[in-house]
C-alpha cells in the first residue's frame, strides 16, 4: 500500500531520463507484475507553464494504471502548485525526486542537492504532502557524500509530515552509479522508519539481486530501473518467483521484436510517424542489442527517419534473425551501462 492506494504488487518500476515513457509502462503493465509505474522526472516549473515537453512526460492511458508522477525542483511553493494540478490532472502518486545526482538538477537547488539541507527539505516535502489527497512519496539517495549520509534522518522527518513511502538507492550523489549498491545503508532507512514502507534501490537486475535486496536490507519493496529495461519481463518473474519459487526465463528473439514492434506502434499514437522513427532509437538500441542483432543491421535501423526505412531495417532484422542464436533460444543477459565518469560532466 501506499497510503490508500494500492499496488499489485511490490515491485516498481524506476523513473529513467528518456526510457520510463508511456509507451514503455504500457508494455511492461502488459506483461505483468509491475505493481506501479513512473515517469521521467518532470520540473514543476516546466509543468505550471504548460510547457509541451512537460505534458509529454506525464501522458498516460487506461493502460498505465496505477501510475506516479516524480516532480523535481527546489521552491516549495511551485512544488505545491504542481502537486495540486497533478491531483486534478488524475494521477494516482505524485513523488518527489531527490536523487539525480545530474548537475543541471542539482545546480538549482533540486535532486540530490536536497539532501544537504534538511530543514528547507523537510519544510518542502511538507507543503506538497499537506497539499494533496494523494500518497505522496520521496525518491533519494543515501547522502551527498560520504560524509553526509543523511537518507536516515530525512527517513524519519519525512514520516512525521505525512509521507506515504520512501525509495532509497543504495548510493551518494559523490558516487553517481559508480562501485556497489550500499544495502547497508538502505537497512539504516528501512530501521529509522516505524510503518511506511521503504523502497529498495539500485543494481537490481535479476530475481537474484531482488532476493538479495530483501534479505539484506529488509525493505518493503523494490524498484527496478536499468534491469527492465534489459529485461521487461523481470516483474513478472519477480512475483512468480513470490508465488511459487521459481519463474520463466524472459522471452526469446521473436517475441522481443514484437514488443518492440507494439512499443514503438504506442509512441506512433503519441507523436508523428516521422518523429517516433527519430525518438525511438534510443530504446530501439538496447531492444537490439538484447536481440544478438548483428551491429550493420542495428546501424541501419538507428539511421532510419521515415516509416518506409524503419520497416526495412526491421524486415532485415527479421529475416537475419538473432547472431550466434535460434530465435527460440533463450537469449543471454544485457548489460545497460550507465553514465561514467564524474558526476559534473553528465
Amino acid at each position: 500500500m501506499y497510503g490508500d492506494l494500492r499496488l499489485k504488487s511490490r515491485y516498481l518500476l524506476s523513473p529513467l531520463a528518456g526510457f520510463t515513457n508511456l509507451p514503455f509502462r504500457r508494455i511492461v503493465h502488459e506483461i505483468g507484475g509491475m505493481g506501479l509505474g513512473t515517469t521521467d522526472l518532470v520540473n514543476a516549473r516546466s509543468l505550471l507553464e504548460r510547457r509541451q515537453k512537460a505534458f509529454d512526460l506525464i501522458a498516460t492511458h487506461p493502460d498505465d494504471s496505477p501510475f506516479s508522477v516524480q516532480i523535481f525542483g527546489n521552491d516549495p511553493s511551485r512544488m505545491r502548485d504542481a502537486a495540486q494540478f497533478l491531483e486534478e490532472y488524475g494521477v494516482d502518486s505524485i513523488d518527489i525526486n531527490m536523487g539525480c545526482p545530474v548537475e543541471r538538477i542539482t545546480k538549482t537547488g533540486g535532486g540530490s542537492a536536497m539532501m544537504c539541507d534538511t530543514n528547507e527539505t523537510v519544510r518542502l516535502v511538507k507543503s506538497v504532502v499537506d497539499a494533496v489527497r494523494l500518497p505522496v512519496t520521496v525518491k533519494m539517495r543515501l547522502g551527498w557524500d560520504a560524509t553526509q549520509i543523511t537518507a536516515p534522518r530525512f527517513a524519519r522527518e519525512f514520516e512525521q509530515v505525512g509521507v506515504a513511502a520512501i525509495a532509497i538507492h543504495g548510493r551518494t550523489r559523490e558516487q553517481g552509479f559508480t562501485g556497489t549498491v550500499d544495502r547497508s545503508g538502505i537497512r539504516q532507512v528501512v530501521e529509522a522508519v516505524e510503518r511506511i514502507p521503504v523502497i529498495g534501490n539500485g543494481d537490481i537486475l535479476t530475481v537474484a539481486d531482488a532476493d538479495r535486496m530483501f534479505h539484506e536490507t529488509g525493505c518493503d519493496g523494490i524498484s527496478i530501473g536499468r534491469g527492465a529495461l534489459a529485461n521487461p519481463w523481470i516483474f513478472r518473474q519477480l512475483v512468480q518467483w513470490e508465488l511459487t519459487g521459481s519463474f520463466d526465463p524472459p522471452s526469446n528473439f521473436d517475441d522481443r521484436l514484437a514488443l518492440l514492434l507494439r512499443q514503438f506502434g504506442y509512441l506512433c499514437e503519441l507523436h508523428p510517424e516521422r518523429r517516433a522513427v527519430v525518438m525511438f532509437r534510443k530504446m530501439g538500441h538496447w531492444y537490439l542489442k538484447g536481440m544478438r542483432v548483428r551491429p550493420h543491421l542495428r546501424h541501419q535501423f538507428q539511421i532510419s527517419r521515415t516509416i518506409p526505412e524503419f520497416e526495412s531495417a526491421i524486415t532485415a532484422i527479421q529475416t537475419a534473425g538473432p547472431h550466434g542464436a535460434s530465435r527460440t533460444d533463450q537469449l543471454p543477459d544485457l548489460h545497460v551501462p550507465v553514465p561514467s565518469g564524474p558526476v559534473e560532466r553528465w
